[in-house]
């Protein structure tokens, strides 16, 4: 031993594809669906029109869920981004943001409840985002806010085990990887706390390049989300639509080490999920950088 650090053990890259990109089709005929496709695993988003966090019985239904998923041997992540799933009004309303503390404990409630039906399902994260801040906000009541929110969910998270894995979100309050960084230190650095990279949002707004963010963000990765998309415009688009380089983030990705699921993430795009499922897995397996161990190949297996 030289008591140097060591370089992270390249890590086989794992694909899943978001049900929030696949809402015209039941959860069984989604799943069924990436499994038959080759998928590793799925980003769960917890809607109305899948596995629904409100309705009666959620842990019957949570536990059949889990018996599908070991079936069809595909890993999971629990997503939190529906857009009207606590109010058919506002979308992603109420946020950790809202100047109604009864209405923040309203969006605290929901990622509680993600963190439980998470453990269930042997998650390896729960993904979560802070929301916009409301008009007339002062940004450091803004963040007092978020920190305070995030209390009992982090809580929560460290109780059961699962990664909470906050993404920075463009028009949100935290949007880059430095508001990540403002809130690790806003809240003690907490150990369940960890980052969501959404890759195309990196594209979007970030000042480094996306493989450069990987980098940077390798030591709090917990969850990645991946698609194409533009310089400065917030839209997802399938692969080749945009402008990133991919085969540069898959290596840089490989090279952190990171074992979790990298989603494919196009929830405006359900009228033609099964056909971008398909496609987007062949694309993302073709720019995978030669050398790279994949589940099937994964040395260590």
């Amino acid at each position: 031993m030289n008591g140097l650090p060591t370089a992270p053990v390249p890590a086989p890259l794992r694909y899943g594809y978001g049900t929030n990109g696949l809402t015209d089709l039941r959860l069984d005929d989604a799943l069924a669906l990436l499994a038959d496709l080759g998928y590793d695993g799925v980003g769960l988003t917890l809607d109305h029109m899948h596995l629904d966090p409100l309705a009666p019985g959620l842990a019957a239904r949570t536990a059949r869920v889990a018996r599908r998923l070991g079936a069809l041997g595909l890993a999971v992540t629990v997503e939190t981004g529906a857009r009207y799933v606590l109010d058919p009004g506002r979308k992603h309303g109420p946020s950790l943001l809202d100047p109604d503390p009864d209405d923040r404990a309203v969006r605290v409630r929901l990622l509680v409840t993600a963190v439980r039906v998470a453990a269930d399902l042997g998650a390896h994260a729960v993904h979560c985002f802070s929301g916009a801040a409301p008009p007339g906000t002062d940004p450091d009541t803004a963040w007092k806010r978020l920190a305070e929110a995030l209390g009992p969910v982090v809580e929560a998270a460290g109780a059961a085990g699962v990664p909470l894995a906050i993404e920075p979100e463009p028009g949100h309050l935290l949007a880059t990887l430095d508001d990540f960084h403002r809130l690790r230190a806003a809240t003690g650095d907490p150990a369940p706390l960890g980052l969501t990279l959404d890759i195309g949002h990196c594209q979007c707004l970030e000042p480094l390049p996306p493989a450069a963010c990987v980098r940077a963000a390798a030591p709090w990765l917990r969850h990645v989300q991946i698609e194409d998309m533009r310089r400065g415009v917030h839209e997802h688009l399938p692969f080749g639509d945009g402008e990133i380089d991919f085969p540069p983030v898959l290596d840089a990705l490989a090279a952190t080490g990171y074992r979790g699921l990298t989603v494919v993430e196009l929830p405006r795009h359900s009228h033609a999920g099964p056909e971008l499922a398909r496609a987007s897995l062949a694309f993302l397996r073709s720019r995978t950088p030669e050398g790279s161990p994949t589940p099937e190949g994964d040395p260590t297996a």
